[in-house]
């Protein structure tokens, strides 16, 4: 009897966490937000800004405007956030002057 309300007791632990990790992945979503990067100015440099943001765990998807020298990026809000985001345009030598979430 006492062996059976362990082996409970355990599967019931196991259910417990794998609800937790369940209902955190339900919680996560992905976001987007344009980055206005007002030192795009050459051909270059929305390549290395793309590069850049792609390598950010969590980032889906970056689409580079030059003409408008905006950035759009598509992330994981789990993985990464705009300071993350904001952080590696900073880091590849393009700081964002501002930032619209959508």
């Amino acid at each position: 009897m006492k062996m059976n309300l362990e082996m409970n007791k355990k599967m019931l632990i196991a259910i417990a966490s794998l609800a937790v990790v369940m209902i955190s992945l339900a919680w996560a979503s992905t976001q987007s937000t344009t980055m206005y990067i007002p030192g795009m100015s050459c051909g270059a440099c929305p390549t290395t800004v793309r590069t850049a943001l792609k390598r950010v765990p969590g980032v889906e998807k970056v689409a580079v405007d030059p003409a408008k020298k905006s950035v759009t990026v598509t992330y994981d809000d789990q993985k990464t956030n705009v300071d993350g985001l904001k952080r590696a345009a900073k880091n590849a030598g393009y700081p964002a002057a501002d930032t619209e979430k959508k």
